[in-house]
């Protein structure tokens, strides 16, 4: 699997837009429950209320579609601390490579300095 910095940081910043849409959605739901809520009481107030079959058939439905959006909430807050994970993974592995790297270009550098100083000395 070949996964860069910047393909999960990309994959980052949807699931947090992917985020946003799902809490949005889930407010909106909140927001629909609330009316649905007042639109009973004021049917019942005004005896006019709506068969209770129907009344739950309606409440059935918004809990079901905030469960799914709990769920969808759940994937995604999964994946993104999977991404985030991955991503503290490359970094630290990226310092590690970029450390090794160094030690070799310090070493690579004291030999040619050696060679150098050798090559300079007079044969005796």
């Amino acid at each position: 699997m070949n996964c860069t910095i910047e393909k999960i940081l990309t994959d980052a910043k949807t699931l947090l837009e992917r985020l946003r849409e799902h809490d949005a959605a889930a407010e909106s739901l909140v927001d629909q429950s609330a009316a649905l809520h007042r639109r009973v009481a004021a049917m019942r107030e005004a005896g006019t209320a709506l068969p209770d079959q129907e009344i739950e058939s309606q409440i059935d439905r918004i809990c079901e579609m905030g469960e799914v959006m709990r769920k969808a909430v759940q994937v995604d807050d999964d994946q993104f601390c999977k991404i985030q994970e991955k991503l503290a993974q490359l970094e630290l592995e990226n310092k590690e490579l970029r450390e090794l790297l160094s030690i070799s270009s310090e070493s690579l550098q004291v030999r040619k300095e050696n060679s150098v100083d050798t090559a300079s000395q007079p044969i005796k």
